[in-house]
């Protein structure tokens, strides 16, 4: 096995890295250059290879660095326009929040310097499972950033036909892995043919596979199984949403924009659409109720959800999805946003600063037993609806856990927060690739944009214009027939990864 070192000099490597991390978010969208990800996890492999635990830390925190400040920096429109913190102010949070990412994400990269990177097969083994196991870790720790995954540049290339069998952390791993390779490939001490036609025909087979697997049928379409879908987009602007004046006008807009799709099969009302707390919004909740009644829909919206607990002689706020019509059933969201939605360290962060007093950061965290939507309840025309809010349709098991009981995934959403910046078109794309993880039709429902119809390949049927008021109605169909990812989430790819990790362990202890 080929020993590696590390011929950079620190600053040349620290800079080479950075610009590795911030090329990597333009093959996500809305650039789409999906090589350029697959370029730059290669060449952070070669640029850690040598270094020490320490050195290689370093380098893969300039990396996050550029990783974040390139793809996630969009938080300053929501820290400064609306959470009303001053330019400095934002900018010292925004760089908080972009460090922080950055140390997670170059904690495993300590681990691979420390352990694995001195010679070609641990690199080749190692990398891409430490690079997975990260983007795994940051689904969950402090209560997860799921952002800037490689996986989700290859919605359209011959990697997608693993999505449905590992997904989106299985499509990272074999992007990275490929990067991996061709730094191999191109690293001049590992240029013998035995490495070149080994890597080479790793890379063809690996996306050959899934080039194969892109043809699998995990259900069929039948005509009985087609519904008509509208989806709504009110186009409010956030100084307007939670202000008692306009209340009547957002009911108004939101009345105007569905009058001609009832009869719809679904109608879906994006994020906190309905512009009253549910208890004080009755009139207005029984009158759209009768609306649908009486046409024969399902109305799906976004209501602010408001409980009054006797014994504890308090008030509890849910974020909600209120079915209304044929739709009887309530989903409270499970994954809050931090700040957004609650203060942690409430004690101690509430009333500083304007931002940590946002409108709605006091909502409480829904139970898991409102994971799904029933549609015609009691009908033989009974159908499921696995419902998100906001960007839990970033977290992939989180929707497999539900998607595997229903029929059709709804997402809604307020990505005004983002305004005019790549944030709301990343986060679309985060819903394609659930609907290809699971084989299922997503309807999108948004504020201001992008609201859409994705089908069960994670292709766009048809989208609105964003920041647009308008409503838009297309066809989808109701897919019943699980994938393997649906079925068993992220696990089997973090085993493996894990697995690799052990059998090198294993491997360094027996061998010194």
């Amino acid at each position: 096995m080929n020993t590696l070192d590390n011929r950079f000099s620190n600053w040349k490597g620290h800079a080479l890295a950075l610009a590795a991390g911030a090329i990597t978010p333009l093959s996500l969208a809305p650039y789409g250059h999906w090589f350029l990800g697959v370029f730059a996890a290669g060449l952070l492999s070669w640029l850690l290879a040598g270094l020490s635990g320490k050195q290689g830390f370093i380098r893969a925190f300039i990396f996050g660095l550029g990783l974040y400040l390139s793809g996630a920096s969009w938080v300053y429109v929501s820290i400064h326009d609306f959470g009303f913190a001053a330019m400095p102010l934002a900018v010292i949070l925004t760089g908080l929040f972009v460090t922080s990412l950055a140390l997670v994400f170059a904690a495993p990269f300590y681990l691979f310097c420390r352990f694995f990177s001195a010679n070609t097969f641990f690199i080749i083994v190692s990398f891409p499972a430490l690079w997975v196991l990260g983007e795994w870790s940051r689904t969950w720790f402090l209560t997860g950033f799921p952002w800037l995954f490689i996986g989700y540049a290859h919605i359209d290339t011959w990697l997608s036909g693993w999505a449905p069998v590992l997904g989106v952390l299985g499509v990272s791993y074999i992007a990275v892995l490929s990067g991996t390779l061709v730094a191999l490939i191109l690293h001049k001490n590992a240029r013998r043919t035995p490495y070149l036609a080994t890597a080479a025909l790793a890379i063809l087979c690996l996306w050959g596979a899934g080039k194969l697997l892109s043809n699998i049928e995990w259900g069929q379409k039948l005509e009985a199984n087609r519904v008509s879908i509208a989806m709504v987009q009110p186009n409010i602007p956030l100084p307007m949403k939670w202000s008692a004046k306009y209340q009547p006008f957002i009911a108004e807009t939101l009345l105007g924009l569905t009058e001609e799709h009832w009869g719809k099969d679904i109608i879906v009302w994006p994020e906190a659409a309905i512009p009253y707390l549910y208890e004080e919004g009755q009139n207005f909740i029984q009158f759209i109720n009768s609306q649908a009644e009486s046409t024969n829909t399902a109305l799906l919206s976004g209501v602010l959800y408001d409980r009054y607990d006797e014994q504890e002689k308090q008030y509890y706020y849910y974020n909600a999805i209120l079915g209304l019509g044929n739709s009887n059933d309530k989903y409270f969201k499970q994954r809050l946003v931090p700040f957004g939605e609650y203060v942690p360290f409430e004690n101690y962060l509430r009333g500083l600063i304007a931002f940590f007093d946002l409108p709605n950061s006091v909502i409480h965290k829904g139970p898991k037993k409102s994971a799904i939507l029933n549609i015609n309840k009691d009908s033989e025309d009974h159908y499921k609806i696995s419902p998100s809010i906001c960007y839990e349709i970033v977290y992939p098991d989180l929707v497999a856990d539900s998607a595997r009981q229903a029929e059709i995934l709804v997402t809604i959403s307020n990505d005004a927060w983002f305004g005019d910046s790549i944030g709301p078109l990343q986060h679309f794309q985060m819903a394609q690739m659930r609907a290809l993880e699971n084989n299922r039709y997503v309807i999108r429902s948004t504020n201001t944009g992008i609201s859409g119809l994705i089908d069960n390949k994670g292709k766009i049927v048809f989208t609105g214009e964003q920041f647009a008021r308008e409503a838009i109605s297309g066809e989808g169909y109701r897919l019943q027939g699980n994938t393997l990812f649906s079925n068993t989430g992220s696990l089997p790819i973090i085993l493996f990864c894990l697995f690799n990790l052990i059998l090198l362990c294993i491997y360094k202890r027996l061998h010194h």
